[in-house]
């Protein structure tokens, strides 16, 4: 009986010891050691192409995450959609008060190859910046010794977001390898068509609403603040896609011969855009920004958060902002409307004598929490009808043609609403808590972020909190070739999950 009260005193020793050890003095060993004992694996995931609009493609992915997620543990279950599956990964523990729901996107944006300073995309390459900022392949040999926390792995997704989902992963094993087990319930919910924005994303959290059951929602999306300290994000705008095309005649003509006798398509649609803007930025449709009034106290909160204004206009390469707002956190707490592509005709070594058939804008309206989606197309909509176009929503019929001087082809679709969590609640609070306990210092505090994630259906649908805790570089190339991820905050990241899982609800 004696051995047996050892044996069993000697194992909760081991047990709480080990546990101490994560929460206090170890964070910063122990993220290092298993990033650098996680390189093959982010790699590895690094390599399987993953844009969305291939499904044999993203179908790899699943049975990646399917089978990573498997053996730590996890429980995983496929919530099917019309097309690409939803993979649900699950983790009870015994003494549990509480669930916290994990977004993590797997899926990752288009590639142009040839605009990648590298073979490909999907095969991960380490650099090295040299004294004059060129980026440099160096060997990934160079893992196994001594990392440089700015050295970089470049691959489509190493940041936006297998990245963040390695780091996940690990923070898993370290609890585990550690004999550490969380006081809540982990769920987490891996979206496979983020980059296209998750088209039925919003239909799947209500047919499986309760699968999905939490008590909070974390994202482990995104980039920390741009001087690249420990940040939370407590909201994220909204996104609304609209494509126009403005119709001209029913083929390309000879600009010669009808030049000054019919309409420019590209010159009407320049007209149109430039209609909905007043030249110093702001969107100049009645009613933009109804609804809209930020506080004293808001806008106290939102100087707090250290932008260095001259700096960023420099990295950025801008020698004046649009005149929303006089700081970047106060403009991104306003709805825009953006242009994202102009396409009319032929350029460069093909350009051809002609007046084009038609002209196309796609665009976007980034949404704030207190915007409505469906108001704001009409806005749009309204804007177009009063500067005297007919609207289709498809090629226009003859007679539409011989009808109506000006026809437009006017598509949307409404993506996700913005969300935004209130500071003080239990989540905020238990972040802060790990941040603190990880970095000795409170994070940086973000009150919305500009970019746009589909987290509105979790908290409407599921009625629960959600923040965002980005860990990857500012300057990461996302969407844009050459994307790439800071061994720094790769490491950083692993120490930043592991003290959430590490700190009690």
């Amino acid at each position: 009986m004696n051995r047996y009260i050892t044996l069993v005193a000697s194992l909760l020793f081991t047990f709480f010891s080990s546990a101490q050890k994560i929460q206090d003095t170890n964070l910063d060993h122990l993220s290092l050691t298993y990033a650098k004992a996680s390189f093959n694996e982010l790699i590895d995931l690094l390599s399987l192409p993953n844009d969305a609009h291939f499904p044999k493609d993203i179908k790899k992915n699943i049975e990646w995450c399917e089978k990573a997620f498997k053996n730590r543990g996890f429980t995983t279950k496929h919530l099917k959609t019309e097309k690409i599956p939803l993979l649900l990964a699950s983790r009870t523990h015994k003494n549990a008060k509480k669930t916290v729901l994990i977004y993590l996107q797997i899926d990752g944006q288009p590639v142009d190859t040839t605009k990648w300073f590298q073979k490909n995309p999907y095969q991960t390459t380490l650099k090295e910046k040299d004294n004059t900022g060129q980026w440099n392949t160096i060997s990934l040999d160079k893992l196994t010794g001594e990392i440089n926390p700015d050295w970089r792995f470049f691959a489509r997704s190493a940041s936006d977001a297998k990245g963040p989902v390695v780091m996940f992963l690990k923070a898993i094993d370290i609890i585990i390898d550690n004999n550490y087990e969380p006081n809540y319930n982990i769920k987490v919910i891996m979206d496979f068509e983020e980059e296209i924005s998750s088209p039925r994303l919003p239909k799947a959290v209500i047919d499986y609403k309760e699968e999905l059951a939490s008590d909070m929602l974390v994202i482990f999306d995104g980039p920390r603040h741009i001087s690249n300290q420990p940040t939370l994000a407590y909201g994220a705008r909204g996104i609304t896609t609209l494509s126009l095309e403005v119709f001209g005649p029913r083929a390309p003509q000879h600009s010669g011969h009808y030049g000054n006798y019919i309409p420019n398509p590209a010159l009407r649609l320049s007209q149109l855009l430039s209609s909905m803007m007043q030249d110093d930025g702001k969107v100049a449709i009645p009613g933009w920004y109804d609804g809209i009034k930020l506080s004293d106290e808001t806008k106290k909160i939102l100087n707090e958060v250290p932008d260095d204004e001259i700096t960023m206009r420099k990295k950025l390469g801008i020698a004046s902002i649009d005149n929303i707002a006089d700081t970047y956190q106060e403009a991104i707490q306003y709805p825009s409307l953006g242009i994202l592509g102009i396409q009319s005709g032929w350029t460069g070594t093909k350009t051809r004598t002609i007046i084009p058939s038609s002209a196309i804008a796609e665009m976007n309206i980034r949404l704030v929490k207190e915007t409505n989606a469906e108001h704001m197309v009409n806005l749009v909509k309204q804007h177009i009808i009063e500067q005297g176009y007919h609207i289709v929503d498809k090629t226009p019929t003859e007679e539409e043609r011989l009808k109506y001087p000006k026809i437009i082809r006017f598509n949307y679709q409404i993506a996700y609403d913005a969300f935004r969590t209130d500071f003080d609640t239990e989540i905020g609070k238990w972040l802060r808590k790990a941040m603190i306990r990880a970095f000795g210092k409170t994070p940086i505090q973000i009150r919305t972020g500009g970019g746009s994630i589909p987290i509105s259906p979790f908290v409407n649908t599921l009625n629960i909190p959600a923040v965002i805790v980005p860990t990857v570089n500012k300057d990461n190339n996302q969407h844009s070739p050459n994307e790439n991820i800071r061994l720094g905050n790769y490491i950083e990241g692993i120490k930043t999950i592991t003290a959430i899982l590490t700190q009690e609800l």
